[in-house]
């Protein structure tokens, strides 16, 4: 068994005063040594952090057991990872907990949640189902489940101007899917406000799916948003289906561009990626902005006034008494 653990999860439950509950997020999760990328909204959170298996199920608890939370169902998605898989922590107050602009609300309506094993069932069994992926074009470039529908899209914001496209299969079954579950949740209510009858959407995403069933007929691999890049889900049927950007060959070595300014996101082999030095093209290979080569491929996002050290400057802009709080998962 690997030392470290990956989570991934999201939690639709009101938060009353967001940049308050981000100090005492941050601050516990500096404490218990986790690292990764956590969104604090009014309407939720959504979170992927790595951390040693302990603080993992420390920090779990924690979560399960805030009077914030109760009653609500936060479906951890746990994989294992021989290191962290962030280098960075980053706990921030947005909009929402996925950027999508959709005016729907999970918690009032949405598509029937499907768990892994009733997904695999229905797609084996039902002629009329049609899945649909709700993720950017990057990322099922690298891995989508067999025959899906998949959008040009570079975020879910863009989902409205794409709709027209499945406006034909409003009398089938339409499962929606995408990496932990999140985006399904306002996808699916958006399809359904548009008319659409028998949506449904899968539970925990392709992760889970791969965790509980194996991800049989997910062709490539999934995408996923730390150190990491993307991750291999399927163990029953695997198949490699993007092309190394620079040769053509078959490669499911997912990269971003070494030119900050470019940073594209595209498969490119070992090979082609030494060759290029980290550069997706000549041109960003010669930029003067270029980054070092990095083997992986992964560079860290740049992150501008932000710290680990920024959640406890900033208690006192909200003027947050810290020493009432419990940060103990006892």
């Amino acid at each position: 068994m690997k030392p470290y653990r990956v989570l991934l999860y999201y939690n639709y439950t009101p938060i009353p005063n967001p940049e308050e509950y981000r100090e005492i997020h941050h601050l516990y999760c500096i404490e218990n040594n986790l690292l990764g990328r956590i969104i604090v909204a009014s309407e939720g959170l959504n979170g992927t952090v790595s951390g040693l298996a302990e603080d993992c199920e420390k920090y779990m608890n924690w979560l399960e057991n805030d009077p914030i939370f109760a009653g609500s169902d936060f479906d951890f998605k746990v994989e294992e990872h021989d290191t962290h898989a962030f280098a960075k922590l980053h706990v921030r107050v947005k909009e929402e907990i996925v950027n999508s602009d959709l005016p729907v609300n999970p918690r009032v309506r949405t598509g029937k949640h499907l768990e892994p094993a009733d997904f695999k069932e229905l797609l084996k069994n039902d002629p009329d189902v049609v899945l649909v992926d709700m993720r950017s074009n990057y990322e099922h470039s690298v891995g989508k489940f067999k025959g899906a529908v998949t959008f040009d899209m570079e975020t879910l914001r863009e989902l409205p101007d794409h709709v027209h496209e499945i406006e034909h299969l409003k009398d089938k079954k339409i499962i929606t899917y995408c990496t932990g579950g999140i985006k399904c949740e306002k996808a699916s209510a958006y399809l359904i406000d548009q008319g659409f009858e028998n949506v449904y959407q899968l539970h925990g995403g392709i992760i889970k799916y791969g965790l509980e069933e194996g991800g049989e007929d997910f062709e490539g691999k999934c995408y996923v948003f730390d150190n990491r890049v993307t991750t291999s889900v399927n163990t029953v049927n695997p198949e490699v289906i993007s092309k190394c950007h620079i040769c053509e060959t078959i490669s499911d070595h997912m990269v971003n561009c070494a030119n900050p300014e470019c940073n594209e996101h595209v498969p490119i082999c070992p090979s082609c990626l030494e060759k290029m030095e980290g550069a997706c093209s000549e041109e960003c290979k010669n930029h003067p902005r270029k980054r070092p080569y990095n083997p992986s491929g992964y560079y860290s996002k740049q992150s501008d006034n932000y710290s680990p050290e920024f959640g406890f400057k900033s208690r006192q802009k909200t003027n947050v008494d810290y020493s009432s709080f419990q940060l103990s998962a006892e």
